[in-house]
Parts: C-alpha cells; sequence; structure tokens
C-alpha cells in the first residue's frame, strides 16, 4: 500500500518513467503476434499440397515460379522425373498471369491449368484440393471453360459483382463461361485463382505445347522424401547438363518451403525483439533514475522510519517493490496496448488484402511474461537505489535538507 500511495504522488513522474516499457513491450507484444499468426497463415497455405508430393520448377525467371525462364522445363524432363525411383506419378501444371475482365471492369489474376490426362488431371486436384462450392468441376473435354477460387464470389472481389457459375469473363480478350466455384480453402493462392484445362491457357498465352512451368511428383508411401528429391536432383542435373550447386531448377518438398519461410520469420521476429528490448532497457534506466531521484526526495522520510524501528530489509523492500510496480504496470499497459494493435493492424490488413493471411495470433504466454519479465526488469533496476535507501544512516537522513 505503501509503494502504491509513493507512486499515486509522483504520477507524472511515474508515468513518463513507464512509457519506454510501455513502448518497448507494446511492439514485442503486437508483432510477435502478428509473425505467429503470418505464420500460421502460412502454415496453412502449404497444408492443401500434401506431404508425399515434390514440385519441380525451373529457376531464374520473373513472376510465377517457372515462368519467364530462359530454360524451361520440357516433356523430357517430365519423362525423366517419372522414372526415377520412388515416383508414384507426375503431372504438369502451367500458371499465368493474366487480365481478367468482368462487368466491364478489368483486374489481374493467376490462372493455373489442369491436365487433360486422368492420372495427371487425378494428381493436381489432389495437390489443388479441387472440391466444389458451387456448380461442377471441369470435365477434360470443356473448352472456354473455367472454374474459379472462393474470393471471386464475394461482393469485395473488385468487380463490384460476384463472379457466379454461368458468369461470363474475359480473360486476356477470350471470353470464358464459368462453371464452378471452388469451395473455401483460407490459401489466398487459391482462393483467388481461375483454373481451366491446359489447352486453353496455352492457346490464349502462346505457351508452347512442350513447356511446362510445374512438375508435380508424387511419391509412394514407403519412399524417403528426402531421399527422392535427390534422385530427382541427379537426373534433373544430367538432363539439364549442369553441375552441382550450379543448378538452374528447384525441387521443392512443402515442408521445405516452409522450414524456409519460418527461419525468416523468426530472423525478422528477432530483430524486432532486439530493437524492442533497447526500448525496454531504455525505461529499465529510467526507472532506477526514478528511483534515485525518490530516494534523495524521501531520505527524511526514510530517517524517521528508521528511527521509530524500521529495518534496513524494510527499507529495501519498499523501494525495490516500488520499482517492480512501475515495471509491472507498464509491462500491463504495454501488453494491452500491443494485443490492441495486434488485432487491429490484423483486421486491417484482412480488409485491405481480402484475405486471411494478416492474422493476430494472441498467445497468453507471450502476454503473462512480458508484465512478469517487466517487473522483475523494474525491480532488477531498483536494486541499487533500494540498497542505498536502506544503507543510510538514520541521524544523516534526518538532518538533509531537501
Amino acid at each position: 500500500m505503501i509503494a502504491f500511495r509513493n507512486l499515486s504522488r509522483r504520477r507524472l513522474r511515474s508515468w513518463l518513467t513507464m512509457l519506454g516499457i510501455i513502448i518497448g513491450i507494446t511492439a514485442v507484444v503486437s508483432l510477435i503476434s502478428m509473425g505467429q499468426g503470418l505464420e500460421t497463415a502460412i502454415t496453412s497455405q502449404f497444408g492443401f499440397a500434401g506431404t508425399d508430393k515434390l514440385t519441380i520448377s525451373a529457376s531464374g525467371g520473373m513472376g510465377p515460379p517457372g515462368t519467364a525462364v530462359i530454360a524451361p522445363l520440357t516433356d523430357d524432363h517430365l519423362e525423366a522425373i517419372g522414372k526415377v525411383n520412388g515416383i508414384k506419378a507426375v503431372a504438369s501444371r502451367l500458371i499465368s498471369a493474366g487480365k481478367l475482365e468482368y462487368n466491364k471492369k478489368v483486374g489481374f489474376g493467376m490462372s493455373t491449368t489442369i491436365p487433360d490426362d486422368k492420372e495427371g488431371r487425378k494428381l493436381i486436384e489432389e495437390s489443388l484440393d479441387v472440391e466444389m462450392e458451387a456448380g461442377r468441376n471441369l470435365n477434360p473435354n470443356d473448352r472456354r471453360k473455367i472454374i474459379t477460387g472462393y474470393n471471386l464470389i464475394e461482393e469485395n472481389n473488385g468487380f463490384n459483382k460476384p463472379i457466379v457459375p454461368g458468369s461470363k469473363v474475359k480473360i486476356q480478350e477470350a471470353e470464358f463461361e464459368v462453371v464452378g466455384i471452388m469451395k473455401k480453402q483460407g490459401n489466398f493462392m487459391i482462393d483467388g485463382a481461375i483454373v481451366m484445362n491446359e489447352g486453353d491457357l496455352r492457346e490464349i498465352m502462346d505457351i508452347d505445347d512442350e513447356i511446362h512451368h510445374l512438375i508435380i511428383a508424387q511419391i509412394h508411401s514407403k519412399a524417403n522424401a528426402e531421399t527422392v528429391k535427390e534422385n530427382i536432383e541427379k537426373v534433373m542435373r544430367k538432363e539439364r547438363n549442369v553441375k552441382e550447386g550450379e543448378e538452374d531448377f528447384t525441387v521443392s518438398t512443402p515442408q521445405g518451403m516452409l522450414d524456409q519461410i519460418k527461419s525468416t520469420l523468426f530472423a525478422v521476429q528477432l530483430f524486432v525483439v532486439i530493437i524492442a528490448a533497447i526500448s525496454i532497457l531504455v525505461g529499465g534506466i529510467g526507472i532506477m533514475n526514478t528511483m534515485f531521484t525518490s530516494v534523495l526526495e524521501r531520505t527524511r522520510d526514510i530517517g524517521i522510519m528508521k528511527s521509530i524501528g524500521a529495518r534496513n530489509s524494510t527499507i529495501f523492500s519498499l523501494f525495490f517493490i516500488e520499482s517492480g510496480l512501475i515495471g509491472m504496470v507498464g509491462g500491463i499497459l504495454g501488453a494491452l496496448l500491443g494485443l490492441a494493435m495486434a488485432l487491429g493492424l490484423a483486421a486491417l490488413g484482412s480488409m485491405a488484402l481480402g484475405s486471411d493471411l494478416i492474422q493476430a495470433d494472441i498467445n497468453p504466454w507471450i502476454i503473462g511474461s512480458s508484465i512478469v519479465g517487466s517487473f522483475v526488469l523494474g525491480s532488477l533496476f531498483g536494486i541499487i537505489p533500494a540498497m542505498n535507501a536502506s544503507k543510510l544512516h538514520p541521524v544523516d537522513a534526518l538532518r538533509h535538507n531537501k
């Protein structure tokens, strides 16, 4: 109670002292919560691909994977990969960014394909997790017909009118009929995509019949994914006549890509924590400075308390707890502000992007540890002022003039 009363008497100074702690904890809670939310969202993006599938693409181009490269994948590569030990099935996909026109409005979207052959079609549909929300799926003999991701059925799809089964849209000036809408997957790449048969995309984008942007390879259930990946790399180096370390292609597993992204996110979060730690450290130094000032101002009070029997440990505890309270209150306020900021920024980001990629993952452990850490930090920075206060001689303290 005494510590609370002392803090309330010096409200402005106490608030200013807490400021560094508040800013640091706000940054830690908000940015780590958003970083964890982004990691969770990205993890879900890779969930649809399946752990038994490898993706092979030519590297070095700009835009979607495998596109605009000097040496694209070809039928020979598709055939060679299909013969690798451990491979159950292979199929290819084309990916292209293009102009989409609907309701007299023009936008840009991503188009991808489904192969015409039965085995390849099944593999790609599994990879894309194609299930219909409305309408029907594509048939192999469909021409100038498409299915779309779930986002295009919504009012805020950028065209001021939902795209539904039966709608007519123009892609690169060619008219297509929408025959189905895929179920929402929570994956922004698929939920905003257009899917068509391979022949149609080759025609409107003028893509040679032998070129493939991505090759999807499904491995046998008993095969080791890393071993199969290494075997594919050996075959591809031979096919493309490149040495190890000079590959102009990539062979990716969903887990490998996810680990790389997680590593990048961790590095960003670590950088944020270091910056926030500097602010918290400055706040801790502010607490120490405030407590030294408080000791000077209350020297006569300390002398009176000691003259009536207060022990050194009592005086030490008083200032020690007071500095800890400053840190804890700053931590609580910083955690609440960080929580509000994370939720607010996530909501704004979701509205702006029209997807769930930007989200906040509130971890109670982060909030709790931030508050406890703030109390501990405040207490630690209050040790030296508290020790100085406890060592004051009663007579000297009573003689002190403010």
